[in-house]
C-alpha cells in the first residue's frame, strides 16, 4: 500500500539547518577554489582539494540533516553503513573532479561547462546513493521528470558556483555565490524528494541496518570537523578575508633568467643615446 510521506517531521528547523550546512560547505569551498586560482601551481592541488573536501562535507551533511526530518508512516527507516559513506565519497571525489577541472582550466566556456556538470552530477549521485542506503519495510519509486528536474538543478547550481569562484572579486562575492549554491542544492534535495514514492509492504519485519540517531549524528562528526578545520584556514588566511589579488609567483628555472629581458631594454636604449653625446663632447673643438 502506498504510505504518507512526511519530509519536514521537525517543521522547518531541519531545512534552515540544512541549509545553513550547505551555504557554510559552499563558502568555505569556494573560498578555498579563488584561492588556489591565485596561487603557483606548486600549492594549487592543496588548495583545491581542501575546497573539495568543504563542498562535498557540505552538501553530504545537508542531506543527512534534512533527512533526520524524514518519516515515513507505517515503517521506521535504517541506514546501511557502508552506503552511507560510499555516498561521501562520491560526493567529495566528484566535487573534486570538477574543482580541479575549473581551477587549471579557469571559470569559462569548455571548462566550466565540463567542472560544473561533473560536480552537479556529483552532487545528484550522493542524494540517490544516500537515498539507496535506506532501509525500510517497503518499496521506494521516483517520478523519472522530476528526477531529472533534480539532476538539472544540481548541475546548475554547481556551474553558477564555480563561475563565482573563478571572478575573483572578493570575499562578499563569494558569500553571495555561497547563499545561491546552499539555496539551490537544498532545492535539489527537496526536488529530488518530491520525485519519491514508497509503498510499504505491511509485513511488520525489522528493516535492516542502524537508525538515524545511532548512525547519522556519529558519522557526521568527521565531516564537522572537515568544516570547521577548513573555516580556520580560511579565517587565517589574510588574502581570503581580504579579498586581494596577488599575481603568482614566478617560476624560475634553470637557465632562464629571474627578471624578463624586457627590464634591460630601457637600461640599453638609455646607453646608445648617451654614448654619441659623450663622444662629442671629448672631440676638441677645431678654430
Amino acid at each position: 500500500m502506498q504510505s504518507t510521506v512526511d519530509g519536514f517531521s521537525y517543521g522547518l528547523v531541519t531545512p534552515l539547518v540544512a541549509f545553513l550546512m550547505a551555504c557554510l560547505g559552499g563558502a568555505l569551498g569556494l573560498r578555498c577554489t579563488t584561492r588556489a586560482m591565485r596561487m603557483s601551481r606548486s600549492w594549487r592541488p592543496g588548495w583545491l582539494a581542501l575546497g573539495s573536501a568543504a563542498i562535498g562535507s557540505g552538501i553530504w551533511t545537508m542531506h543527512f540533516v534534512a533527512m533526520t526530518g524524514f518519516s515515513i508512516e507505517g515503517t521506521p527507516i535504517h541506514y546501511d553503513r557502508a552506503m552511507t559513506f560510499a555516498s561521501l565519497a562520491v560526493a567529495v571525489v566528484m566535487v573534486g573532479v570538477g574543482i580541479f577541472i575549473v581551477g587549471y582550466r579557469g571559470a569559462s566556456g569548455t571548462a566550466l561547462f565540463t567542472g560544473g556538470t561533473i560536480t552537479g552530477l556529483g552532487i545528484a549521485s550522493m542524494h540517490y546513493l544516500g537515498m539507496a542506503g535506506m532501509s525500510l519495510d517497503g518499496r521506494l519509486e521516483y517520478d523519472g521528470l522530476t528526477v531529472a528536474a533534480s539532476v538539472v538543478i544540481a548541475m546548475a547550481a554547481a556551474s553558477a558556483a564555480l563561475w563565482a569562484a573563478g571572478q575573483v572579486k572578493g570575499f562578499l562575492w563569494s558569500v553571495g555565490a555561497s547563499l545561491v549554491m546552499g539555496l539551490a542544492v537544498t532545492g535539489m534535495h527537496y526536488t529530488g524528494m518530491a520525485a519519491l514514492d514508497v509503498h510499504v509492504h505491511g509485513t511488520a519485519e525489522p528493516a535492516v541496518g542502524e537508525s538515524a540517531a545511532a548512525l547519522l549524528g556519529p558519522m557526521m562528526a568527521g565531516p564537522l570537523a572537515l568544516l570547521v578545520l577548513a573555516g580556520v584556514v580560511v579565517i587565517f588566511d589574510p588574502l581570503i578575508v581580504a579579498g586581494g589579488t596577488v599575481a603568482p609567483p614566478a617560476e624560475h628555472k634553470p637557465g632562464v633568467p629571474a627578471h624578463s629581458p624586457a627590464h634591460h631594454r630601457p637600461a640599453r636604449s638609455r646607453l646608445r643615446a648617451r654614448g654619441p653625446v659623450e663622444r662629442r663632447s671629448r672631440t676638441p673643438q677645431r678654430r
